[in-house]
């Protein structure tokens, strides 16, 4: 099975849509796939639990988000609203969401 981690940047929501579209899709193809939110993306987790967007429900009810970038949600404002979302606070390297480990499991990042 295909392992894929979809590092997130961008802020752009209509770009992040199309992150949960592809992950979902090759989940529902049996790849293991994984999203971090990364960059300016920290401050989408909140905007997209609040309008109840049906993918990335979708996204977490699958298991699919493996955590939003400590220092990012902390530099740009968004700390309390992601972690009152219960997700993984991430900080392996340097207080930021690494590659790292998902590199040495097996996983190919594609980042967007």
């Amino acid at each position: 099975m295909k392992k894929l981690l979809f590092y997130a940047m961008t802020g752009e929501k209509m770009c992040f849509q199309h992150v949960l579209m592809n992950a979902l899709d090759l989940h529902h193809a049996g790849f293991e796939v994984r999203i971090i939110f990364e960059g300016a993306s920290v401050k989408l987790p909140a905007m997209l639990k609040e309008e109840n967007n049906p993918l990335f429900a979708k996204a977490l009810e699958a298991g699919l988000i493996a955590g939003i970038c400590f220092a990012c949600s902390k530099v740009l404002g968004v700390f309390e609203a992601n972690h009152a979302l219960g997700l993984p606070m991430l900080d392996d390297m340097y207080g930021h969401a690494g590659m790292k480990a998902y590199l040495m499991e097996g996983y190919e990042v594609i980042s967007m």
